[in-house]
């Protein structure tokens, strides 16, 4: 991130190690966390320090309306992937250090412009330039004005998180935003980096986090419901609770797993279900056979391609190219009301989430 608008072209996330970027999802889609009162994929100690941004922004921009965690979210999903892969002490620092390219106008990264150095090295580790650095990718001149102590130490530090966080706000709050305005939104995010793709990117993650902060109801509503449709959505609720498994579960129920998921994450020795196996037993109830594959099993039934015509008892895909069937790599089944019963992944349990929690709806299927 260059803040001030220095990099139109693409952000900080782009020129970070692949490792830190996305770094869990494939096939069952690594999800992990909980969501509601926190969100999957960012770790504890950057989720707390999100939060207590959003509840300390009054002190610092009084003006300001409408700041919230999942807004911080979207900008530190789309800048450091919320510094996962990192160690993250509890009080906030990260190490190693985040930092981007150096700034020398040598196309690395989008980098077309020289930015003298600031710092003499002292956030960035270089005095031959500029870096951005820390999981909100601060430019050293812009932490300089923005830059605040969120944690109480009594220093700024934009490689803690409870430092970025609280500056992050406090340079998306501008003189007094109200966030709870698109347009003011926009704007913010579109001063953070200067561009229009960066924008729609980071507002879909912070989409996907306030689904994920308002959780989904405790209650399904079948009334309406019946059929096998009805049987295949108790069968699955009925498993809520379950703990989530790789490679686990079956037409015949829960089982233990294989090792490992894309983040190492082995499933044997737990019994339980990923996600296809979610759905392979909730449809055997049924009589239904599917493949214990996500992808596979978006090739059964009728395609549906919009959420809106989602009904009870149909699966619901994400891909990672959702107009590309063979990037399918999670499946849950719709129960109603904008939730589905999803084995979201490792350290999870069999549970209701909001559709709108996860990225890349890749349409769904009708097979009853």
């Amino acid at each position: 991130m260059l803040l001030g608008g220095l990099l139109c072209a693409l952000p900080f996330a782009s020129v970070l190690s692949a490792s830190a970027q996305l770094a869990n999802q494939d096939e069952e889609a690594d999800l992990g966390g909980e969501l509601g009162g926190s969100a999957a994929g960012i770790p504890p100690t950057m989720l707390a320090a999100y939060k207590e941004a959003s509840q300390l922004i009054g002190r610092h921009v009084p003006k300001c309306r409408g700041m919230s965690w999942p807004i911080l979210a979207g900008i530190a999903k789309v800048e450091s992937n919320h510094a996962v892969g990192r160690t993250i002490t509890k009080n906030g620092d990260i190490t190693p250090r985040i930092m981007g390219v150096l700034l020398n106008g040598s196309g690395a990264g989008g980098n077309t412009t020289t930015f003298p150095d600031t710092d003499d090295g002292t956030w960035d580790g270089t005095a031959q330039g500029e870096r951005a650095v820390g999981p909100f990718q601060f430019l050293p001149s812009t932490w300089q004005s923005s830059g605040r102590d969120g944690n109480g130490d009594k220093d700024r530090d934009p490689h803690n998180a409870f430092d970025a966080a609280l500056g992050a706000a406090v340079y998306l709050c501008g003189k007094g935003r109200d966030l709870t305005r698109t347009s003011q939104l926009e704007a913010a995010i579109f001063q953070y980096n200067h561009s229009r793709q960066y924008v729609a990117n980071v507002s879909n993650w912070i989409t996907q986090y306030r689904a994920a902060a308002t959780g989904p109801s405790k209650d399904v509503d079948l009334s309406g419901v019946s059929g096998k449709a009805r049987k295949a959505v108790q069968a699955a609720l009925s498993q809520r609770g379950l703990p989530y498994s790789w490679g686990g579960g079956n037409a015949t129920g829960p089982s233990t797993g294989v090792c490992c998921s894309p983040s190492g994450k082995s499933g044997a020795g737990i019994t339980g279900f990923d996600c296809s196996g979610l759905t392979q037993y909730a449809f055997a109830q049924v009589g239904i056979t599917l493949p214990h594959l996500a992808s596979a099993q978006a090739a059964k039934g009728q395609r549906i391609t919009s959420k809106a015509a989602l009904k009870p008892g149909d699966l619901v895909f994400f891909a990672y190219a959702p107009g590309a069937r063979s990037t399918i790599h999670h499946v849950g089944i719709y129960v109603g009301n904008g939730q589905m019963v999803n084995a979201a992944g490792p350290g999870t349990k069999v549970r209701l989430d909001p559709v709108d929690a996860l990225s890349g709806f890749a349409g769904g299927a009708r097979v009853l």
